[in-house]
């Protein structure tokens, strides 16, 4: 039988950010055909090399991988975004090297999955909705960077990537600035659920 585990950070393991609704996990259960399972082995605040371990608790029966990470990484890199700088390709050459430390953390982790010999399906990071406009502004151009890093990675290895940018576009799709609601859960399971089962139809496609 079809099991699926879901690995990384609180994009999955959403249940403190639901107000009492229900977490990606029970709403990719009810997405999921008879007879699919999933498990959690996602964690609230973990970085890309938190993801070794996690797989470590993965069961042998394991049919699917799907990976989201890295929000936390640029979280933690987000001081960048209010560094004084001298010129613009000062801002530049910092965002870049915190995005090459990035890079390098994502790939060990996308490694440690294929390992497993599983399909790996991977996610981008998600704008967030932070209530300052000229905040949210500068953490979309500096997310772009990062998400670039992942659908390289994801490129090398052909892996299949949803892109939480276009599944999270709403202001009630999340619980705080940077957390999924229930109602931007229930848009991630869905899409989650239709990648895995083979039932999404891609908008668009990107060939290398």
């Amino acid at each position: 039988m079809p099991h699926i585990v879901l690995l990384g950070d609180s994009i999955f393991d959403n249940a403190a950010y639901t107000d009492g609704g229900p977490d990606v996990l029970a709403q990719l259960r009810g997405e999921l055909p008879d007879g699919w399972t999933v498990a959690l082995a996602a964690v609230d605040g973990s970085q890309a090399d938190a993801v070794a371990a996690q797989l470590a608790g993965v069961r042998g029966d394991a049919t699917h991988l799907v990976l989201s990470v890295g929000g936390n990484d640029a979280l933690m890199a987000s001081g960048l975004l209010d560094e004084p700088v001298y010129s613009s390709a000062d801002a530049l050459r910092l965002i870049g090297a915190s995005v090459r430390g990035f890079e390098a953390r994502y790939q060990s982790a996308v490694t440690a999955c294929l390992a497993r010999g599983l399909p790996l399906t991977v996610c981008t990071i998600y704008h967030g909705n932070f209530p300052d406009a000229d905040y949210r502004e500068r953490v979309e151009v500096a997310l772009t960077s990062f998400n670039d890093a992942i659908v390289r990675t994801a490129c090398a290895h052909g892996l299949d990537v949803i892109d939480l940018r276009a599944v999270c576009d709403q202001p009630q799709d999340y619980a705080n600035p940077i957390e999924p609601s229930s109602v931007g859960g229930a848009k991630i399971a869905r899409t989650v659920a239709r990648v895995v089962t083979g039932a999404a139809m891609p908008a668009a496609r990107l060939f290398v």
